[in-house]
């Protein structure tokens, strides 16, 4: 599967891993036939943003292979018949055929289908592709119209209009109120893909209002699993010209795909939406369409739309009396994404204002099992609850997507990084993870990714190429990871930078990055703009200071922090803040300190399965340790210091620093730099200071001595 996802990749056919899994699935696991198969797929279809068609489109391979079969005339219907039904009940089958099991099991066509348990299968999938592409026209509408009397004398209404409607040459509009009937309790039960087949099909036979509620069915389907341009198809042509109380339905649905595939929430005034009638179903619609659009406007950022969603949220509860089921859940979880967490906790129910909300609050406020057991227990199916906010799409792919995230984020911030890999890895295999939380799902595998292996891996590399075009996801965090890990500092840090000259961009729940080379304390904005639980920010406070602490108050300061930092219960972020007090402790010239610190590290990080941070630290452990023992090896000063001079410099001291370090004078770092030899002068008085070092000789003689060891 990964080998196929770098493949794929390469050849600039990237296809999301949940949509190569139903290729896989679909095609028997059949390799060559997958390569083939990917290359008729359109990117919208290979990226989860359109379903695949049903059935497949016909390649070689399996022209290849099936052509020289023969079949007689009953035989070929019969298999038709089994591609042709929506089920694969075998009792209808024998019905249209004639024959009983025992007689199709010693036929012909015998080793071409499974029977068990009164289900029928094609052992092949591939021929179920052949049969559908070779069939004639006729023949096929013929076998419909003989399936639509065996379901009618069943009383299978549903079946039966289904071949009704795929026999006819022109519109059956009888058909279409039953299907929609069975597509909205199918979206329900969270068959979103079958949901939207009947739905869609019933769209090509509806006329008028009936029309309108097959695209709304259709589109909440899509948007239910995933499939965002798909929805924005269906849903579209409702927008001047549909009835209303269909347009507010397929509100929510559009809202969602538009903000998914555009990266942002339509600018749209929610007035303009508002219900010219009384009717509280259509205000209960607006309502949730207007809950919708502030959570996702929270997702991503945009304040100023979350309140004006969250103001009409506010007009819509009160109008039909929602208050406390939808009003309050959908603020506290639009505020907490936001980074405004500290309100009051409020008891929504259901899968998203219920369980996961309750979730994120228990582990922000420093009870991350508690959280895992809460996503645990509606993962299991006990104590199922209706859930206002997304109510019908309770057991729907999308939602089942942002539980997965949920559970991830909190085993990332509990430390157990291998197991939050695992698990993330599992649900991008089954899910759209890339939608929920404005792409958090792809940021975290990436981040995963680095972790355990130092680079992205193919299923982070698939999700990424498979998020559409608008999606903002910054890679210069990663990248500086990446670098970071493989000891290329200098590199590393001048990612950092680029990333802070943008204006630090970051998810609002809490993925660390790599402030190692970027400290972010209490006055860079911390507790304002980050959703973490107070383990994760004491570690992050702790990691700023060792960037600051200076030789005069190492002995001092080591103390203080070596009691907060063993009070730290996550591995991964002990271990961050261990590395770094071996590093500061190198800097340092205290190089027993050093090796206890990244000893303890590199042990951490391997309880936590942070498997390349630890080689990164076994790597600098190994250093310090030949040095101990006398084995005196040299490295670049001017590459390394600045790893270790840049959270304490400015960008200017900084590089006057590392001319110093280089050999210039004052006057030369001056014309270099277009300054004045006094300003040089005034930089490298502050050089001195934050460095604790009293002259070039001092500073050259520290920046080699940190080159020894990082």
């Amino acid at each position: 599967m990964a080998e196929l996802l770098d493949e794929l990749r390469r050849h600039d056919l990237t296809c999301a891993p949940h949509v190569l899994v139903r290729i896989i699935v679909q095609l028997g696991g059949d390799v060559p036939t997958i390569r083939e198969m990917i290359t008729r797929l359109d990117p919208p279809t290979r990226f989860g943003l359109r379903p695949l068609p049903a059935p497949l489109p016909m390649v070689g391979t399996i022209r290849a292979k099936y052509d020289s079969l023969v079949l007689d005339e009953r035989d070929r219907d019969l298999l038709l018949a089994v591609s042709l039904c929506l089920g694969d009940e075998l009792e209808p089958l024998l019905a249209f055929d004639g024959r009983i099991a025992d007689e199709l099991m010693l036929s012909a066509i015998g080793p071409h289908l499974s029977l068990h348990a009164g289900r029928v299968r094609f052992v092949d999938p591939l021929l179920d592709i052949w049969i559908r592409a070779s069939a004639d026209p006729a023949v096929e509408a013929a076998v419909n119209e003989r399936l639509v009397e065996i379901f009618a004398a069943r009383g299978d209404r549903v079946s039966a209009d289904w071949h009704r409607s795929r026999a006819a040459l022109h519109g059956v509009p009888e058909a279409a109120s039953e299907l929609i009937r069975i597509a909205r309790e199918l979206s329900e039960a969270g068959h979103s893909s079958r949901a939207l087949q009947l739905a869609g099909e019933a769209a090509a036979h509806a006329v008028g209002v009936e029309l309108d509620e097959a695209r709304v069915v259709a589109g909440a389907s899509s948007i239910a699993a995933g499939y965002a341009t798909e929805a924005a198809a269906w849903l579209g042509p409702l927008f001047p010209d549909g009835a209303e109380r269909y347009r507010l339905q397929g509100l929510s649905a559009l809202v969602i795909a538009q903000a998914y595939l555009q990266g942002a929430v339509p600018a749209i005034d929610p007035d303009s939406f508002r219900p010219s009638t009384q009717d509280p179903d259509d205000w209960y619609s607006w309502t949730r369409a207007a809950a919708f659009a502030a959570v996702l406007c929270a997702e991503r950022g945009d304040s100023r739309g979350m309140r004006r969603w969250l103001s009409a949220l506010r007009d819509g509860c009160a109008k039909v009396g929602s208050e406390r089921e939808l009003r309050d859940p959908v603020v506290a979880l639009s505020w907490l994404l936001a980074g405004e967490p500290d309100l009051e906790p409020v008891e929504g129910s259901g899968p998203l204002s219920g369980g996961m909300l309750r979730a994120l609050h228990s582990a922000i406020a420093g009870d991350i099992d508690t959280g895992l057991r809460l996503i645990a227990v509606g993962d299991s199916g006990l104590g199922a609850e209706v859930d206002p906010f997304v109510a019908g799409f309770e057991y729907s792919p999308v939602v089942n997507a942002y539980r997965a995230i949920v559970e991830v984020l909190l085993l990332m911030w509990r430390g157990d990084v291998r197991i939050a890999r695992e698990r993330m890895l599992q649900a991008a295999m089954t899910l759209p993870v890339a939608m929920p939380f404005a792409g958090l799902g792809v940021v975290l595998l990436r981040r995963l990714d680095l972790a355990v292996l130092g680079r992205i891996g193919p299923f982070g590399g698939a999700l990424t190429a498979s998020l559409p075009a608008a999606a903002r996801l910054d890679h210069l965090v990663d990248r500086a990871i990446e670098a970071h890990l493989a000891g290329a500092f200098e590199e590393a840090s001048s990612f950092m930078k680029l990333w802070s000259d943008r204006g630090r961009p970051r998810p609002a729940l809490n993925v660390d990055g790599l402030d190692e080379l970027d400290p972010i304390g209490e006055d860079r904005g911390l507790a304002a703009a980050v959703v973490a639980p107070p383990e994760i920010r004491e570690a992050q406070r702790l990691r700023a200071r060792i960037a600051a602490t200076t030789d005069g108050r190492w002995r001092v300061e080591r103390e203080e922090l070596l009691v907060a930092t063993r009070a730290l219960v996550s591995p991964f972020s002990r271990a961050r803040v261990e590395s770094m007090l071996g590093v500061r402790a190198v800097i340092l010239n205290d190089l027993g300190a050093a090796s206890e610190h990244l000893r303890t590290a590199r042990r951490l990080f391997d309880v936590a399965g942070a498997d390349a941070w630890a080689n990164a630290v076994a790597h600098r452990l190994a250093r310090v340790e030949e040095e101990a023992a006398g084995d005196d090896t040299a490295r670049d000063s001017l590459t390394v210091c600045r790893l270790a001079w840049a959270p304490l410099l400015t960008s200017r001291e900084l590089e006057v620093a590392m001319k110093v370090v280089a050999g210039s004078s004052n006057r030369r770092i001056g014309e270099e730099l277009q300054l004045s030899v006094r300003t040089v002068e005034v930089h490298l008085g502050r050089v001195f200071t934050k460095l604790d070092v009293r002259n070039r000789v001092e500073l050259t003689v520290l920046a080699h001595r940190t080159a020894q060891y990082l």
